[in-house]
């Protein structure tokens, strides 16, 4: 296929997204569960200041203290909280669905390919949204790391110095694993205290490679839960992944899968073995 004929089907499939996206924003309510956010930001700005208060004078006290073994441990996940590992792919995927053909799709592989299409534009929003807001906030707030504790002390405030030094408020690290805790719970509920333990794990890791105190880390963790949340409840009204808000929270339609599952798979198989009999009945 021509890159021309590619270039046509990737902007055809783009526009009718567009499309459905308008006239459900249009048709469809702004209904959305009453959802107690003042509640939540205070409980959320007052635990960054308690850890604060309680923690960030004693991290950036002992930096520097921890054995070569445990920062070699936490150096390498550390890194599982870039934005990149969860962005690249979700733009990939949109672009190979992009690409796609969908009428020449059956409709279970049509409604596979959807599924995963609209997991990646969740992934897509809710971290790459969250991930420049904590980029401006940070170089908004501009708090001195812990790596320049003896110098600049717990709370040196250096707004838009546009310097990475400075750059300590919020973490962007723990934001991006708030998002993907956030992504997680709304998809699985049932395991959310699973996704909370490794999400908030990797987040800590910025705390024990010096890059950032305990009180960024709670704050950009709550920032992209925020988000996640935020998307979910956006998503539900447009009625992609989840159902129309009608509880506390967005909950998954019984449709989405990103496997083909086992039950439709064994229907497939009788109904091939019927074909197949009733064949070598009437030849």
């Amino acid at each position: 296929m021509s890159a021309v004929a590619l270039y046509r089907r990737s902007l055809g499939n783009f526009l009718d997204t567009m499309r459905i996206v308008r006239r459900r924003f249009v048709v469809r309510p702004a209904r959305y569960p009453e959802i107690p956010w003042v509640v939540w930001v205070l409980a959320w700005l007052l635990l960054a200041a308690a850890v604060f208060l309680s923690l960030d004078s004693a991290a950036g006290r002992m930096r520097g203290e921890w054995t070569p073994g445990f920062i070699h441990f936490t150096d390498f996940f550390t890194d599982f909280g870039l934005g990149g590992w969860y962005l690249i792919p979700a733009a990939l995927c949109l672009v190979a669905a992009n690409l796609t053909d969908w009428r020449r799709l059956s409709r279970q592989t049509r409604l596979l390919v959807y599924n995963w299409t609209s997991f990646a534009f969740l992934v897509l929003c809710a971290v790459g949204l969250s991930g420049l807001a904590v980029n401006l906030l940070k170089y908004g707030i501009g708090r001195a790391r812990p790596l320049y504790f003896n110098d600049f002390g717990v709370l040196s405030l250096h707004p838009f110095a546009m310097d990475a030094r400075f750059a300590g408020f919020p973490s962007g690290h723990a934001t991006t694993m708030g998002a993907v805790f956030g992504i997680l719970l709304l998809l699985f509920p049932k395991r959310w205290h699973v996704a909370l333990a490794v999400t908030a794990c990797i987040a800590s890791t910025r705390v024990f490679v010096g890059a950032h105190y305990p009180s960024d880390t709670v704050a950009g963790f709550g920032l992209g839960l925020a988000f996640a949340i935020v998307t979910g409840l956006v998503f539900a009204r447009l009625g992609f992944i989840f159902r129309r808000p009608s509880s506390t929270r967005p909950v998954p339609k019984r449709t989405f899968r990103l496997l083909r599952s086992s039950g439709a798979r064994s229907r497939i198989s009788a109904a091939r073995r019927s074909g197949e009999h009733l064949t070598a009945g009437h030849p």
